[in-house]
Protein backbone atom coordinates (compact mmCIF):
# COMPACT_ATOMS: atom_id res chain seq x y z
CA UNK A 1 0.00 0.00 0.00
CA UNK A 2 1.34 3.41 -0.95
CA UNK A 3 1.61 6.10 1.73
CA UNK A 4 -1.11 8.33 0.25
CA UNK A 5 -3.58 5.42 0.23
CA UNK A 6 -2.72 4.54 3.80
CA UNK A 7 -3.22 8.16 4.88
CA UNK A 8 -6.61 8.27 3.18
CA UNK A 9 -7.65 5.02 4.87
CA UNK A 10 -6.65 6.34 8.29
CA UNK A 11 -8.39 9.67 7.67
CA UNK A 12 -11.62 7.87 6.78
CA UNK A 13 -11.30 5.50 9.74
CA UNK A 14 -10.82 8.44 12.11
CA UNK A 15 -13.77 10.30 10.60
CA UNK A 16 -11.68 13.19 9.29
CA UNK A 17 -12.89 12.75 5.71
CA UNK A 18 -15.93 11.03 4.18
CA UNK A 19 -15.65 7.41 3.08
CA UNK A 20 -15.85 6.39 -0.59
CA UNK A 21 -19.01 4.52 0.35
CA UNK A 22 -20.90 3.63 3.49
CA UNK A 23 -23.24 0.70 4.09
CA UNK A 24 -25.64 2.14 6.67
CA UNK A 25 -28.14 0.56 9.02
CA UNK A 26 -26.55 -2.91 9.34
CA UNK A 27 -26.36 -5.62 11.93
CA UNK A 28 -22.62 -6.24 11.63
CA UNK A 29 -21.54 -9.80 12.42
CA UNK A 30 -18.38 -9.85 14.52
CA UNK A 31 -16.78 -13.25 13.89
CA UNK A 32 -14.03 -12.53 16.41
CA UNK A 33 -16.35 -12.07 19.41
CA UNK A 34 -19.39 -13.97 18.16
CA UNK A 35 -21.60 -10.93 18.50
CA UNK A 36 -23.60 -8.42 16.46
CA UNK A 37 -23.10 -4.65 16.36
CA UNK A 38 -25.60 -2.16 14.96
CA UNK A 39 -23.86 0.43 12.80
CA UNK A 40 -22.39 1.54 9.49
CA UNK A 41 -19.51 0.09 7.50
CA UNK A 42 -17.15 2.65 5.96
CA UNK A 43 -15.35 1.68 2.75
CA UNK A 44 -12.20 3.25 1.34
CA UNK A 45 -10.23 2.18 -1.74
CA UNK A 46 -11.76 -1.29 -1.58
CA UNK A 47 -11.03 -1.74 2.12
CA UNK A 48 -12.99 -1.48 5.33
CA UNK A 49 -12.08 1.70 7.19
CA UNK A 50 -14.25 1.12 10.22
CA UNK A 51 -17.56 0.13 11.78
CA UNK A 52 -19.55 2.81 13.59
CA UNK A 53 -21.22 6.03 12.52
CA UNK A 54 -19.85 7.23 9.18
CA UNK A 55 -20.67 9.43 6.21
CA UNK A 56 -19.64 8.77 2.64
CA UNK A 57 -19.97 9.95 -0.95
CA UNK A 58 -22.08 6.88 -1.81
CA UNK A 59 -24.64 5.55 0.64
CA UNK A 60 -26.07 2.03 0.60
CA UNK A 61 -29.00 1.35 2.90
CA UNK A 62 -28.53 -1.99 4.62
CA UNK A 63 -32.19 -1.86 5.71
CA UNK A 64 -31.39 -3.61 8.96
CA UNK A 65 -29.89 -6.67 7.28
CA UNK A 66 -27.07 -8.76 8.70
CA UNK A 67 -23.66 -7.84 7.31
CA UNK A 68 -21.41 -10.87 7.08
CA UNK A 69 -17.84 -11.28 5.88
CA UNK A 70 -17.73 -12.57 2.31
CA UNK A 71 -17.89 -16.34 2.03
CA UNK A 72 -14.82 -18.39 1.10
CA UNK A 73 -14.95 -21.82 -0.55
CA UNK A 74 -11.87 -23.60 0.74
CA UNK A 75 -11.54 -26.07 -2.12
CA UNK A 76 -13.23 -26.19 -5.52
CA UNK A 77 -12.48 -27.42 -9.03
CA UNK A 78 -13.92 -24.82 -11.40
CA UNK A 79 -13.72 -27.29 -14.27
CA UNK A 80 -16.15 -29.63 -12.53
CA UNK A 81 -18.81 -26.94 -12.90
CA UNK A 82 -18.21 -27.31 -16.66
CA UNK A 83 -17.87 -23.53 -17.08
CA UNK A 84 -14.99 -21.07 -17.43
CA UNK A 85 -13.54 -19.00 -14.56
CA UNK A 86 -15.38 -15.88 -15.73
CA UNK A 87 -18.66 -17.77 -15.70
CA UNK A 88 -18.12 -19.38 -12.29
CA UNK A 89 -17.85 -15.85 -10.92
CA UNK A 90 -21.23 -14.94 -12.37
CA UNK A 91 -22.73 -18.07 -10.77
CA UNK A 92 -21.19 -17.91 -7.29
CA UNK A 93 -20.94 -14.23 -6.38
CA UNK A 94 -24.73 -13.66 -6.08
CA UNK A 95 -24.70 -16.38 -3.40
CA UNK A 96 -22.28 -14.39 -1.25
CA UNK A 97 -19.08 -16.12 -2.31
CA UNK A 98 -16.31 -13.58 -2.63
CA UNK A 99 -13.22 -15.84 -2.65
CA UNK A 100 -12.58 -19.38 -3.81
CA UNK A 101 -9.50 -21.56 -3.46
CA UNK A 102 -9.45 -23.26 -6.85
CA UNK A 103 -7.46 -26.35 -7.74
CA UNK A 104 -7.17 -26.44 -11.57
CA UNK A 105 -6.13 -30.07 -11.40
CA UNK A 106 -8.42 -31.10 -14.24
CA UNK A 107 -7.31 -28.63 -16.92
CA UNK A 108 -3.64 -29.00 -15.98
CA UNK A 109 -3.91 -32.77 -16.37
CA UNK A 110 -5.20 -32.12 -19.88
CA UNK A 111 -3.14 -29.11 -21.00
CA UNK A 112 -0.26 -28.78 -18.53
CA UNK A 113 1.05 -25.38 -17.38
CA UNK A 114 -0.62 -23.60 -20.36
CA UNK A 115 -3.91 -24.75 -18.82
CA UNK A 116 -2.95 -23.18 -15.49
CA UNK A 117 -1.96 -19.97 -17.26
CA UNK A 118 -5.32 -19.85 -19.02
CA UNK A 119 -7.16 -20.24 -15.72
CA UNK A 120 -5.09 -17.50 -14.07
CA UNK A 121 -5.66 -15.07 -16.92
CA UNK A 122 -9.38 -15.84 -17.22
CA UNK A 123 -9.81 -15.41 -13.46
CA UNK A 124 -8.85 -11.75 -13.80
CA UNK A 125 -12.10 -11.19 -15.73
CA UNK A 126 -14.42 -11.74 -12.75
CA UNK A 127 -15.12 -9.90 -9.50
CA UNK A 128 -14.80 -13.21 -7.65
CA UNK A 129 -11.31 -13.42 -6.14
CA UNK A 130 -9.93 -16.72 -7.39
CA UNK A 131 -6.86 -17.98 -5.61
CA UNK A 132 -5.16 -21.09 -6.96
CA UNK A 133 -3.39 -24.16 -5.71
CA UNK A 134 -0.82 -25.64 -8.09
CA UNK A 135 -1.87 -29.20 -8.99
CA UNK A 136 0.49 -31.56 -7.19
CA UNK A 137 -0.28 -34.77 -9.04
CA UNK A 138 -0.10 -34.46 -12.82
CA UNK A 139 -0.73 -37.22 -13.65
CA UNK A 140 -2.62 -38.14 -10.48
CA UNK A 141 -0.80 -41.48 -10.38
CA UNK A 142 1.69 -43.34 -12.59
CA UNK A 143 -1.14 -45.70 -13.52
CA UNK A 144 -2.77 -43.66 -16.28
CA UNK A 145 -1.82 -41.36 -19.14
CA UNK A 146 -2.58 -37.68 -18.73
CA UNK A 147 -2.02 -34.79 -21.11
CA UNK A 148 0.98 -33.49 -19.21
CA UNK A 149 3.57 -34.17 -16.55
CA UNK A 150 4.26 -31.52 -13.91
CA UNK A 151 7.30 -32.48 -11.86
CA UNK A 152 9.14 -30.61 -9.11
CA UNK A 153 11.21 -28.63 -11.60
CA UNK A 154 8.09 -27.45 -13.44
CA UNK A 155 6.56 -26.30 -10.16
CA UNK A 156 9.21 -23.76 -9.22
CA UNK A 157 8.15 -20.92 -11.52
CA UNK A 158 4.36 -21.08 -10.94
CA UNK A 159 4.86 -21.16 -7.15
CA UNK A 160 6.42 -17.70 -7.37
CA UNK A 161 2.99 -16.27 -8.27
CA UNK A 162 1.30 -14.78 -5.19
CA UNK A 163 -2.08 -15.95 -6.52
CA UNK A 164 -0.89 -19.54 -6.09
CA UNK A 165 -1.11 -20.37 -2.42
CA UNK A 166 0.50 -23.80 -2.51
CA UNK A 167 0.23 -27.33 -3.85
CA UNK A 168 -3.22 -28.70 -4.59
CA UNK A 169 -4.65 -31.82 -3.02
CA UNK A 170 -1.88 -34.40 -2.75
CA UNK A 171 -3.70 -37.43 -4.08
CA UNK A 172 -0.61 -39.58 -4.36
CA UNK A 173 -0.68 -40.24 -0.64
CA UNK A 174 1.24 -43.54 -1.00
CA UNK A 175 4.04 -41.54 -2.61
CA UNK A 176 4.29 -39.36 0.49
CA UNK A 177 3.78 -42.17 3.00
CA UNK A 178 6.50 -44.29 1.38
CA UNK A 179 8.78 -41.27 0.81
CA UNK A 180 9.20 -41.62 -2.94
CA UNK A 181 11.93 -39.35 -4.26
CA UNK A 182 9.68 -37.68 -6.83
CA UNK A 183 7.16 -36.72 -4.16
CA UNK A 184 9.80 -35.57 -1.69
CA UNK A 185 11.17 -33.25 -4.35
CA UNK A 186 7.75 -31.67 -4.88
CA UNK A 187 7.21 -31.25 -1.15
CA UNK A 188 10.60 -29.61 -0.76
CA UNK A 189 9.87 -27.15 -3.58
CA UNK A 190 6.64 -26.13 -1.84
CA UNK A 191 8.38 -25.73 1.52
CA UNK A 192 11.23 -23.72 -0.01
CA UNK A 193 8.62 -21.43 -1.56
CA UNK A 194 6.86 -21.02 1.78
CA UNK A 195 3.66 -22.43 0.31
CA UNK A 196 0.93 -24.68 1.73
CA UNK A 197 0.11 -28.29 0.82
CA UNK A 198 -3.49 -29.44 0.47
CA UNK A 199 -4.32 -33.02 1.35
CA UNK A 200 -6.34 -35.92 0.01
CA UNK A 201 -6.16 -39.04 2.18
CA UNK A 202 -9.42 -41.04 2.23
CA UNK A 203 -9.25 -44.05 4.53
CA UNK A 204 -5.68 -43.40 5.71
CA UNK A 205 -5.13 -43.94 9.44
CA UNK A 206 -2.58 -44.79 12.09
CA UNK A 207 1.10 -44.53 11.29
CA UNK A 208 0.38 -43.94 7.60
CA UNK A 209 -1.61 -40.85 8.56
CA UNK A 210 1.22 -39.79 10.86
CA UNK A 211 3.61 -39.96 7.93
CA UNK A 212 1.24 -37.99 5.73
CA UNK A 213 0.78 -35.30 8.39
CA UNK A 214 4.52 -35.22 9.12
CA UNK A 215 4.99 -33.85 5.59
CA UNK A 216 3.01 -30.84 6.90
CA UNK A 217 0.04 -31.54 4.68
CA UNK A 218 -2.19 -28.69 5.76
CA UNK A 219 -5.76 -29.76 4.96
CA UNK A 220 -8.03 -32.64 4.00
CA UNK A 221 -11.46 -32.47 2.34
CA UNK A 222 -11.92 -36.24 1.91
CA UNK A 223 -13.24 -37.09 5.39
CA UNK A 224 -16.43 -39.11 5.29
CA UNK A 225 -16.58 -40.29 8.92
CA UNK A 226 -16.18 -38.61 12.30
CA UNK A 227 -13.23 -40.90 13.02
CA UNK A 228 -11.40 -39.65 9.93
CA UNK A 229 -12.24 -36.06 10.82
CA UNK A 230 -10.98 -36.33 14.40
CA UNK A 231 -7.86 -38.22 13.34
CA UNK A 232 -6.86 -35.35 11.06
CA UNK A 233 -7.78 -32.60 13.49
CA UNK A 234 -5.67 -34.24 16.19
CA UNK A 235 -2.70 -34.24 13.82
CA UNK A 236 -2.93 -30.50 13.26
CA UNK A 237 -4.68 -30.55 9.90
CA UNK A 238 -7.60 -28.35 8.90
CA UNK A 239 -10.67 -30.33 7.86
CA UNK A 240 -12.79 -29.04 4.99
CA UNK A 241 -16.41 -30.12 5.33
CA UNK A 242 -17.55 -30.92 1.80
CA UNK A 243 -20.97 -30.46 0.26
CA UNK A 244 -20.79 -30.75 -3.51
CA UNK A 245 -22.86 -32.11 -6.35
CA UNK A 246 -21.29 -35.56 -6.05
CA UNK A 247 -20.23 -35.89 -2.40
CA UNK A 248 -22.39 -34.88 0.55
CA UNK A 249 -20.28 -35.13 3.69
CA UNK A 250 -21.33 -31.93 5.45
CA UNK A 251 -24.28 -33.16 7.53
CA UNK A 252 -22.54 -36.28 8.90
CA UNK A 253 -19.37 -34.38 9.77
CA UNK A 254 -21.17 -31.48 11.46
CA UNK A 255 -22.05 -33.92 14.25
CA UNK A 256 -18.37 -33.84 15.16
CA UNK A 257 -17.97 -30.04 15.17
CA UNK A 258 -17.59 -28.71 18.73
CA UNK A 259 -16.67 -25.47 20.42
CA UNK A 260 -13.21 -26.94 20.92
CA UNK A 261 -12.45 -27.87 17.29
CA UNK A 262 -14.65 -25.61 15.15
CA UNK A 263 -11.84 -23.15 14.44
CA UNK A 264 -10.04 -25.87 12.48
CA UNK A 265 -13.07 -26.57 10.29
CA UNK A 266 -13.82 -24.98 6.92
CA UNK A 267 -16.55 -25.30 4.28
CA UNK A 268 -15.95 -26.39 0.70
CA UNK A 269 -17.82 -27.72 -2.31
CA UNK A 270 -15.06 -29.53 -4.24
CA UNK A 271 -17.37 -30.06 -7.25
CA UNK A 272 -20.47 -27.91 -7.79
CA UNK A 273 -22.48 -28.17 -11.00
CA UNK A 274 -24.62 -25.26 -12.27
CA UNK A 275 -27.81 -27.21 -11.55
CA UNK A 276 -26.84 -27.51 -7.88
CA UNK A 277 -25.90 -23.83 -7.73
CA UNK A 278 -29.19 -22.71 -9.31
CA UNK A 279 -31.34 -24.99 -7.14
CA UNK A 280 -29.47 -24.96 -3.81
CA UNK A 281 -26.87 -22.22 -3.91
CA UNK A 282 -23.27 -22.38 -2.81
CA UNK A 283 -21.72 -21.58 0.59
CA UNK A 284 -25.03 -19.93 1.57
CA UNK A 285 -26.53 -23.42 1.26
CA UNK A 286 -23.72 -24.88 3.38
CA UNK A 287 -24.53 -22.33 6.09
CA UNK A 288 -28.21 -23.25 6.00
CA UNK A 289 -27.30 -26.90 6.49
CA UNK A 290 -25.00 -25.99 9.39
CA UNK A 291 -27.80 -24.21 11.25
CA UNK A 292 -30.26 -27.02 10.47
CA UNK A 293 -27.79 -29.43 12.08
CA UNK A 294 -27.57 -27.38 15.26
CA UNK A 295 -24.44 -25.32 14.62
CA UNK A 296 -24.89 -21.74 15.80
CA UNK A 297 -24.82 -19.08 13.08
CA UNK A 298 -21.62 -17.43 14.33
CA UNK A 299 -19.69 -20.70 14.21
CA UNK A 300 -21.09 -21.48 10.78
CA UNK A 301 -20.17 -18.06 9.33
CA UNK A 302 -16.75 -18.28 10.93
CA UNK A 303 -16.14 -21.62 9.14
CA UNK A 304 -17.16 -19.90 5.89
CA UNK A 305 -14.95 -16.85 6.37
CA UNK A 306 -12.37 -16.33 9.11
CA UNK A 307 -11.34 -19.98 9.42
CA UNK A 308 -10.81 -20.29 5.69
CA UNK A 309 -8.89 -17.01 5.51
CA UNK A 310 -6.57 -18.05 8.32
CA UNK A 311 -6.13 -21.55 6.93
CA UNK A 312 -4.95 -20.21 3.57
CA UNK A 313 -3.03 -17.28 5.08
CA UNK A 314 -5.33 -14.72 3.49
CA UNK A 315 -4.94 -12.30 6.36
CA UNK A 316 -6.53 -9.43 4.44
CA UNK A 317 -10.06 -10.89 4.67
CA UNK A 318 -12.35 -13.18 6.63
CA UNK A 319 -14.00 -10.60 8.91
CA UNK A 320 -15.56 -7.15 8.95
CA UNK A 321 -12.85 -5.09 10.61
CA UNK A 322 -10.68 -2.02 9.86
CA UNK A 323 -7.93 -2.60 7.30
CA UNK A 324 -9.46 -5.73 5.74
CA UNK A 325 -10.86 -6.10 2.23
CA UNK A 326 -14.36 -4.79 1.69
CA UNK A 327 -15.81 -8.26 1.01
CA UNK A 328 -19.25 -8.02 2.59
CA UNK A 329 -22.52 -9.91 2.22
CA UNK A 330 -25.90 -8.52 3.31
CA UNK A 331 -28.20 -11.29 4.55
CA UNK A 332 -31.91 -11.27 5.24
CA UNK A 333 -31.59 -13.74 8.10
CA UNK A 334 -29.31 -16.23 9.80
CA UNK A 335 -31.39 -19.33 9.07
CA UNK A 336 -31.56 -19.75 5.31
CA UNK A 337 -28.96 -17.02 4.73
CA UNK A 338 -30.76 -15.36 1.84
CA UNK A 339 -28.25 -13.06 0.14
CA UNK A 340 -29.46 -9.58 -0.83
CA UNK A 341 -26.28 -7.66 -1.70
CA UNK A 342 -22.65 -8.63 -2.25
CA UNK A 343 -19.67 -6.27 -2.10
CA UNK A 344 -16.20 -7.29 -3.25
CA UNK A 345 -13.36 -4.86 -2.53
CA UNK A 346 -15.99 -2.30 -1.60
CA UNK A 347 -17.86 -2.51 -4.91
CA UNK A 348 -21.47 -3.63 -5.16
CA UNK A 349 -21.20 -6.60 -7.53
CA UNK A 350 -24.44 -8.54 -6.97
CA UNK A 351 -27.93 -7.68 -5.81
CA UNK A 352 -31.10 -9.71 -5.49
CA UNK A 353 -29.44 -12.82 -6.91
CA UNK A 354 -28.08 -11.04 -10.00
CA UNK A 355 -24.44 -10.50 -10.93
CA UNK A 356 -24.13 -6.82 -11.83
CA UNK A 357 -20.92 -6.73 -13.87
CA UNK A 358 -20.41 -7.52 -17.58
CA UNK A 359 -18.72 -10.81 -18.41
CA UNK A 360 -15.89 -10.57 -20.94
CA UNK A 361 -14.26 -13.91 -21.74
CA UNK A 362 -10.49 -14.35 -22.02
CA UNK A 363 -9.06 -15.95 -25.17
CA UNK A 364 -9.31 -19.74 -24.69
CA UNK A 365 -7.32 -20.88 -27.72
CA UNK A 366 -4.60 -22.38 -25.51
CA UNK A 367 -6.97 -25.02 -24.08
CA UNK A 368 -8.74 -26.07 -27.27
CA UNK A 369 -7.93 -29.02 -29.54
CA UNK A 370 -7.08 -31.57 -26.85
CA UNK A 371 -8.04 -34.81 -28.64
CA UNK A 372 -5.22 -37.07 -29.82
CA UNK A 373 -6.72 -40.56 -30.15
CA UNK A 374 -4.78 -43.23 -32.03
CA UNK A 375 -6.38 -46.04 -34.06
CA UNK A 376 -9.60 -46.40 -32.09
CA UNK A 377 -11.88 -49.11 -33.42
CA UNK A 378 -14.55 -51.47 -32.19
CA UNK A 379 -11.98 -54.27 -32.19
CA UNK A 380 -10.20 -52.61 -29.26
CA UNK A 381 -13.28 -53.19 -27.12
CA UNK A 382 -12.93 -56.98 -27.43
CA UNK A 383 -11.93 -58.72 -24.18
CA UNK A 384 -11.24 -62.38 -25.12
CA UNK A 385 -11.80 -63.66 -21.59
CA UNK A 386 -10.90 -67.19 -20.52
CA UNK A 387 -13.03 -67.23 -17.37
CA UNK A 388 -16.61 -66.14 -16.84
CA UNK A 389 -15.93 -65.25 -13.17
CA UNK A 390 -14.92 -61.59 -13.17
CA UNK A 391 -14.22 -58.55 -11.03
CA UNK A 392 -16.94 -55.89 -11.20
CA UNK A 393 -16.78 -52.19 -10.35
CA UNK A 394 -19.77 -51.74 -8.02
CA UNK A 395 -21.33 -48.28 -7.87
CA UNK A 396 -22.01 -47.26 -4.28
CA UNK A 397 -24.85 -44.79 -3.62
CA UNK A 398 -24.19 -41.23 -2.47
CA UNK A 399 -20.56 -40.72 -3.45
CA UNK A 400 -17.63 -41.69 -5.64
CA UNK A 401 -16.35 -44.65 -3.64
CA UNK A 402 -16.86 -47.94 -5.49
CA UNK A 403 -17.00 -51.53 -4.33
CA UNK A 404 -14.92 -54.49 -5.46
CA UNK A 405 -17.52 -56.93 -6.69
CA UNK A 406 -17.54 -60.34 -8.31
CA UNK A 407 -19.92 -61.92 -10.80
CA UNK A 408 -20.45 -64.82 -13.16
CA UNK A 409 -21.15 -63.59 -16.69
CA UNK A 410 -21.95 -65.23 -20.03
CA UNK A 411 -19.30 -65.52 -22.74
CA UNK A 412 -19.47 -66.54 -26.39
CA UNK A 413 -17.05 -68.99 -28.02
CA UNK A 414 -14.52 -66.16 -28.50
CA UNK A 415 -14.52 -65.17 -24.86
CA UNK A 416 -16.62 -62.06 -25.52
CA UNK A 417 -19.15 -60.74 -23.03
CA UNK A 418 -22.81 -61.53 -23.67
CA UNK A 419 -24.93 -58.99 -21.81
CA UNK A 420 -27.97 -60.30 -19.95
CA UNK A 421 -30.70 -57.60 -20.09
CA UNK A 422 -32.00 -58.85 -16.74
CA UNK A 423 -28.67 -58.35 -14.99
CA UNK A 424 -27.32 -54.88 -14.31
CA UNK A 425 -23.77 -55.53 -15.52
CA UNK A 426 -22.39 -53.74 -18.58
CA UNK A 427 -19.05 -53.12 -20.25
CA UNK A 428 -17.13 -49.96 -19.37
CA UNK A 429 -14.13 -48.71 -21.34
CA UNK A 430 -11.49 -45.98 -21.09
CA UNK A 431 -9.87 -44.67 -24.29
CA UNK A 432 -6.60 -42.72 -23.99
CA UNK A 433 -6.84 -39.30 -25.70
CA UNK A 434 -3.65 -37.39 -24.90
CA UNK A 435 -0.46 -39.24 -25.82
CA UNK A 436 -1.50 -41.24 -28.91
CA UNK A 437 -0.81 -44.49 -27.06
CA UNK A 438 -3.78 -46.26 -28.63
CA UNK A 439 -4.68 -47.61 -25.17
CA UNK A 440 -8.21 -48.91 -24.65
CA UNK A 441 -8.99 -50.68 -21.36
CA UNK A 442 -12.23 -52.52 -20.60
CA UNK A 443 -13.93 -53.87 -17.48
CA UNK A 444 -17.41 -54.38 -16.02
CA UNK A 445 -19.68 -51.96 -14.19
CA UNK A 446 -22.65 -52.81 -11.96
CA UNK A 447 -25.28 -50.43 -10.61
CA UNK A 448 -25.38 -47.89 -13.45
CA UNK A 449 -28.64 -49.33 -14.74
CA UNK A 450 -28.25 -48.55 -18.44
CA UNK A 451 -30.62 -50.64 -20.58
CA UNK A 452 -30.18 -49.12 -24.04
CA UNK A 453 -27.48 -47.34 -26.04
CA UNK A 454 -24.29 -45.88 -24.62
CA UNK A 455 -22.79 -42.83 -22.90
CA UNK A 456 -19.34 -41.38 -23.65
CA UNK A 457 -17.58 -38.56 -21.77
CA UNK A 458 -14.23 -36.81 -22.04
CA UNK A 459 -14.64 -35.82 -18.38
CA UNK A 460 -13.00 -38.68 -16.52
CA UNK A 461 -11.16 -37.80 -13.33
CA UNK A 462 -8.35 -37.20 -13.10
CA UNK A 463 -6.59 -37.60 -16.42
CA UNK A 464 -9.75 -36.99 -18.43
CA UNK A 465 -9.41 -39.68 -21.01
CA UNK A 466 -12.59 -40.85 -22.71
CA UNK A 467 -14.79 -42.99 -20.49
CA UNK A 468 -17.76 -44.83 -21.91
CA UNK A 469 -20.35 -47.42 -20.97
CA UNK A 470 -23.00 -49.13 -23.05
CA UNK A 471 -25.07 -52.20 -23.77
CA UNK A 472 -22.98 -53.36 -26.74
CA UNK A 473 -19.62 -52.79 -28.39
CA UNK A 474 -21.40 -51.24 -31.37
CA UNK A 475 -23.17 -48.64 -29.24
CA UNK A 476 -19.98 -47.87 -27.28
CA UNK A 477 -17.86 -47.47 -30.41
CA UNK A 478 -20.42 -45.17 -32.03
CA UNK A 479 -20.57 -42.97 -28.89
CA UNK A 480 -16.78 -42.68 -28.75
CA UNK A 481 -16.54 -41.75 -32.43
CA UNK A 482 -19.19 -39.04 -32.07
CA UNK A 483 -17.49 -37.68 -28.95
CA UNK A 484 -14.20 -37.33 -30.83
CA UNK A 485 -15.99 -35.61 -33.71
CA UNK A 486 -17.43 -32.92 -31.41
CA UNK A 487 -14.06 -32.39 -29.67
CA UNK A 488 -15.16 -33.63 -26.29
CA UNK A 489 -17.89 -33.24 -23.72
CA UNK A 490 -20.84 -35.60 -23.33
CA UNK A 491 -22.63 -37.83 -25.87
CA UNK A 492 -25.66 -40.10 -25.40
CA UNK A 493 -26.51 -42.50 -28.24
CA UNK A 494 -29.00 -45.24 -29.03
CA UNK A 495 -29.43 -47.40 -32.12
CA UNK A 496 -26.85 -45.52 -34.12
CA UNK A 497 -28.25 -42.06 -33.38
CA UNK A 498 -27.06 -39.23 -31.13
CA UNK A 499 -29.89 -38.52 -28.69
CA UNK A 500 -28.26 -35.72 -26.74
CA UNK A 501 -24.84 -34.10 -26.48
CA UNK A 502 -22.96 -31.22 -24.91
CA UNK A 503 -19.72 -30.06 -26.57
CA UNK A 504 -16.95 -28.96 -24.21
CA UNK A 505 -14.26 -27.30 -26.34
CA UNK A 506 -12.13 -26.11 -23.39
CA UNK A 507 -9.87 -29.08 -22.84
CA UNK A 508 -12.81 -31.40 -23.44
CA UNK A 509 -13.94 -30.67 -19.87
CA UNK A 510 -15.43 -27.14 -19.90
CA UNK A 511 -18.03 -25.36 -21.97
CA UNK A 512 -17.48 -21.88 -23.38
CA UNK A 513 -21.17 -21.12 -22.86
CA UNK A 514 -23.09 -19.65 -19.92
CA UNK A 515 -23.96 -21.50 -16.75
CA UNK A 516 -27.63 -21.32 -17.71
CA UNK A 517 -26.87 -22.97 -21.06
CA UNK A 518 -24.84 -25.70 -19.37
CA UNK A 519 -27.64 -26.29 -16.87
CA UNK A 520 -30.22 -26.57 -19.65
CA UNK A 521 -28.06 -29.06 -21.57
CA UNK A 522 -27.33 -31.12 -18.47
CA UNK A 523 -31.03 -31.25 -17.63
CA UNK A 524 -31.78 -32.56 -21.12
CA UNK A 525 -28.93 -35.08 -20.83
CA UNK A 526 -30.23 -36.35 -17.49
CA UNK A 527 -33.77 -36.70 -18.80
CA UNK A 528 -32.55 -38.57 -21.86
CA UNK A 529 -30.31 -40.80 -19.76
CA UNK A 530 -33.20 -41.85 -17.54
CA UNK A 531 -36.01 -42.04 -20.13
CA UNK A 532 -34.23 -43.23 -23.28
CA UNK A 533 -31.25 -45.17 -21.93
CA UNK A 534 -32.93 -46.48 -18.78
CA UNK A 535 -30.12 -45.43 -16.46
CA UNK A 536 -31.03 -45.91 -12.80
CA UNK A 537 -32.88 -42.98 -11.23
CA UNK A 538 -30.65 -43.31 -8.14
CA UNK A 539 -27.54 -42.58 -10.23
CA UNK A 540 -26.32 -39.18 -11.41
CA UNK A 541 -25.47 -40.34 -14.95
CA UNK A 542 -22.64 -37.91 -15.70
CA UNK A 543 -20.97 -37.34 -12.34
CA UNK A 544 -21.10 -41.02 -11.44
CA UNK A 545 -19.50 -42.17 -14.68
CA UNK A 546 -16.77 -39.53 -14.71
CA UNK A 547 -15.46 -40.76 -11.35
CA UNK A 548 -15.22 -44.42 -12.38
CA UNK A 549 -11.68 -43.81 -13.65
CA UNK A 550 -10.33 -42.02 -10.54
CA UNK A 551 -7.53 -44.29 -9.26
CA UNK A 552 -7.09 -42.56 -5.91
CA UNK A 553 -10.51 -43.27 -4.39
CA UNK A 554 -11.32 -46.86 -3.39
CA UNK A 555 -11.96 -49.48 -4.36
CA UNK A 556 -11.97 -50.50 -8.04
CA UNK A 557 -11.44 -48.02 -10.89
CA UNK A 558 -10.60 -48.28 -14.59
CA UNK A 559 -7.81 -46.28 -16.25
CA UNK A 560 -6.55 -46.44 -19.83
CA UNK A 561 -3.96 -48.93 -18.58
CA UNK A 562 -6.37 -51.39 -16.97
CA UNK A 563 -8.50 -52.31 -13.95
CA UNK A 564 -7.01 -50.73 -10.83
CA UNK A 565 -7.41 -51.86 -7.22
CA UNK A 566 -6.96 -48.68 -5.17
CA UNK A 567 -6.60 -50.59 -1.90
CA UNK A 568 -3.69 -52.62 -3.31
CA UNK A 569 -2.59 -49.62 -5.41
CA UNK A 570 -1.96 -51.95 -8.31
CA UNK A 571 -3.62 -53.35 -11.40
CA UNK A 572 -5.63 -56.55 -11.25
CA UNK A 573 -7.05 -58.82 -13.91
CA UNK A 574 -10.65 -58.44 -15.02
CA UNK A 575 -10.92 -62.17 -14.52
CA UNK A 576 -11.32 -63.05 -10.86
Amino acid sequence: MQKEHLKKLLDVAAGRIPADAVIKNCKVIDVYNGSITDGDIALCDGMIAGVGNYEGRIIYDGEGRYASPGFIDGHIHIESSYVSPEEIGRLLVPHGTTTIIADPHEIVNVCGIPGLNYMRNASERTALDIKFMLPSCVPATPFEHAGAVVDAKAMREPLKDERILGLGEYMNFPGIIHAFDSELEKLCVAKESGKLIDGHSPGIMGKDLNAYAAALVHTDHECSTLEEMNDRLSRGMYVLLRQGSACHNLRPLLKGVTSMNSRRCLLCSDDRQPKTIFEEGHIDNHLTICVEEGIDAFTAIRMASLNAAECYRLYDRGAIAPGLRGDIVLLDNLKNFKVEKVFIKGELVAEGGTYLLPVHKYDNTAVQGSFHVKDFSIEKLKMKLKSNYVHVIDIMPGGVVTGKGFAHISLDQNGEFIRDPNVDIVKIAVVERHQMTGNVATAFLRGYGIKHGAVALSIAHDSHNIITVGVSDEEIAFAVEKLIEQNGGIVLVRDGKVLESMPMPLGGIMSDQSGAWVDEKLTAIHETAFKELGISGSVEPVMTLCFMSLPVIPELKLTDMGLFDVTKFDFISVEA
